[in-house]
């Protein structure tokens, strides 16, 4: 289940259980007020404090929390404060993800147009982003708390079964209008629009290919056919990838440029 912080009751929670729900994602994004206002929530570090408690005295060991880097008015500072905190509710899993820039959002085409509305102007350089993701992922590592895909950190064994059939080419069914779903060779994505929800044709899934870009996301990386070993070995050479018991895996600058990485065994 994923939730955004201070929308949690003990009613509501005491229903997830009975329905067998798990595990909860929480959008914090940050623990910086200022940053959280930024973003249009609500909530305070110590409502992120209070769900985490309600969550465990629920029965709920199993948290997710999540994290960006880049947001408006983030510091190195700020962004340090917000590891801290996190790290200081001792949850076994951590998401960080880099702002991404839509250009269907206003402060993503502020940002893309250099206007001052919005934040934009307050935005971290993409320079700066790097730099906290990079400590993110080295302070994460001295608390145990391991990074298993680009994205996402976890104290052994409590890494998230849900996104790891995504990164390992796993069928997933998802229901409703908007949802992604993926049966081993056919993947779809349902419209947005309910009327419209059964006219959407599945989409043919390139496996081949597909297990690159999908693969390459996980820190154990991917064994690689012969057929793409020279696209590997090209981008072993510039730095983007490693080789590590026979599987090849992005390094810490292809980490930062995966998108990159994922678009050479596309185009080939």
């Amino acid at each position: 289940m994923e939730a955004a912080p201070g929308s949690l009751t003990a009613d509501k929670v005491a229903a997830w259980v009975d329905m067998g729900i798990n595990r909860v994602s929480l959008g914090v994004q940050s623990m910086v007020e200022p940053e959280i206002r930024k973003t249009g929530r609500k909530h305070t570090a110590a409502i992120v404090r209070d769900d985490v408690a309600l969550l465990r005295q629920s029965g709920i060991d199993a948290i997710n929390i999540d994290l960006i880097a880049g947001l408006a008015l983030q510091t190195k500072q700020t962004w340090e404060e917000s590891l801290e905190a996190v790290l200081a509710l001792q949850v076994p899993h951590i998401s960080v993800y880099l702002l991404e820039v839509d250009e269907d959002s206003r402060l993503g085409a502020e940002v893309l147009l250099n206007g001052k509305r919005y934040g934009a102007p307050e935005v971290p350089s993409e320079e700066t982003q790097a730099e906290m993701y990079q400590r993110a992922v080295d302070r994460l590592a001295v608390a145990g708390i391991e990074r298993y895909e680009i994205s996402n950190f976890a104290r052994p064994g409590w890494e998230s079964r849900h996104n790891l059939k995504y990164w390992q080419l796993e069928p997933y069914l998802g229901f409703g209008a908007d949802a992604h779903s993926f049966d081993g060779q056919w993947r779809w994505q349902n419209t947005d629009h309910v009327v419209d929800y059964i006219k959407l044709p599945p989409e043919s899934a390139d496996r081949e290919r597909e297990k690159y870009w999908v693969g390459l996301r996980l820190s154990a990386g991917v064994a690689i056919e012969p057929q793409w070993r020279p696209t590997a070995d090209r981008l072993a050479s510039a730095g983007l990838l490693e080789w590590r018991q026979g599987r090849a895996r992005l390094t810490d600058q292809g980490v930062l440029l995966s998108n990159e990485v994922f678009q050479e065994f596309i185009r080939e």
